[in-house]
């Protein structure tokens, strides 16, 4: 991974000026009130959603909000560093920018925007599949870039990404697992959400996501966009094909059972995330921090673990890395920082994760995130 701004020195990442009239909020959660005004209804239900009744969406926050940390006293901690070691190289935080999709229904400055305030912090962007703006802008931002990977039918597009990921200098790949089919989003069904005109899968051939334009009450049009493109049957074969293909590290998102866990490690993956892809595909799934702790019990050392869904705060990245994670994964809080200021959103959004970590650290007695892996925890308080 590329030196990142502030990295070398453990200080806080740079911050852009801020657009005139932009005022900072004070915690990940405040962004989002100016980001649900300033987007359209049907965006906003796009963003925030889960899947069937949202019972895994809910569960997410809920299980981190149970985990307790006991913090270590008399330790003489009062400038940690928050570096930490992720797949590929050290990042300024244990924190990677979580793959999303379509960022110009946020911001009209979209993707970039956001990788570029990624290579501010100093952590990594990973850079969807589905991005409105083609894996070559997203890379030419300079800031350190991963790809996700959603498995095609069509396996020579597959391939083709694989080679332009490469190509654009892409540190890793993430493929992603838990979407055989797009999870019944009810919010989408019954706003008919379909993409506007501008917003594209920029990654994809001109022709290939035309059913996500085309509304239809009580359908999701990229449900239906997704059905049409995205292979439902990936398999062990088919991660192996991809092993034996990728010369960076690999990760796979959306592992729940320890068990996979350990069958990734087997076939030779770099990391795995811990993810039920922010509570939006499997209703029935388990909140990630609930089984977080299995999963690094059964790969040990043998491979990276990563938390997504959920994170909300530099306090949540502690009680991560307490529960034995290397790093996490930042969603919704980022798409909204993104919508209610644009780079110089995602930029604060980033230092004020990085400053909450920052005193996570320090009232936990940590020097370091690596120390905050040997913390004990309580469920429940």
């Amino acid at each position: 991974m590329a030196e990142a701004p502030g990295a070398a020195t453990g200080g806080a990442p740079r911050v852009a000026d801020p657009a005139p009239g932009f005022v900072p909020p004070v915690s990940l959660a405040d962004f989002a009130a100016p980001a649900r005004a300033a987007l359209p209804a049907d965006v906003w239900d796009f963003v925030d959603g889960g899947s069937g009744t949202e019972t895994a969406l809910a569960a997410n926050r809920a299980a981190l909000d149970r985990v307790a940390v006991l913090p270590r006293m008399l330790a003489g901690v009062d400038d940690p560093s928050t570096e930490a070691a992720l797949p590929g190289g050290r990042a300024a935080l244990p924190v990677a920018v979580a793959p999303m999709a379509y960022q110009r229904l946020l911001h009209p400055d979209g993707e970039p925007a956001l990788a570029a305030a990624a290579g501010a912090a100093g952590v990594p962007y990973v850079a969807s599949t589905l991005s409105s703006t083609p894996i070559e802008e997203i890379a030419a931002t300079g800031a350190t870039v991963w790809f996700q990977l959603y498995w095609l039918r069509d396996r020579g597009l597959v391939a083709d990404l694989l080679d332009r990921a490469a190509a654009a200098g892409c540190a890793a790949l993430m493929v992603t697992v838990d979407v055989p089919v797009l999870g019944r989003r009810l919010r989408d069904a019954r706003n008919g959400f379909a993409l506007p005109p501008h917003v594209t899968a920029a990654n994809l051939p001109g022709d290939r996501d035309d059913l996500a334009h085309q509304g239809t009450p009580g359908v999701s049009a990229v449900k239906a966009h997704t059905g049409a493109v995205f292979a439902p049957a990936l398999s062990w074969a088919d991660l192996a094909w991809l092993r034996a293909r990728t010369p960076v590290p690999l990760l796979v998102k959306g592992i729940l059972d320890a068990r996979d866990a350990v069958r990734a490690a087997d076939a030779g993956v770099d990391a795995v995330v811990v993810s039920n892809h922010g509570g939006r595909q499997l209703d029935a799934a388990p909140a990630t921090a609930a089984v977080l702790p299995e999963v690094v019990d059964a790969v040990g050392e043998r491979c990276a673990v990563l938390l997504d869904s959920g994170i909300r705060s530099g306090t949540d990245v502690l009680r991560a890395l307490a529960l034995g994670a290397t790093g996490v994964l930042v969603g919704r809080p980022l798409l909204w920082a993104l919508a209610a200021g644009g780079r110089a959103g995602a930029e604060a959004a980033l230092a004020l994760l990085a400053a909450e970590l920052r005193d996570a650290l320090i009232l936990s007695g940590c020097p370091d995130p690596a120390a905050a892996r040997r913390l004990r925890t309580r469920i429940g308080g």
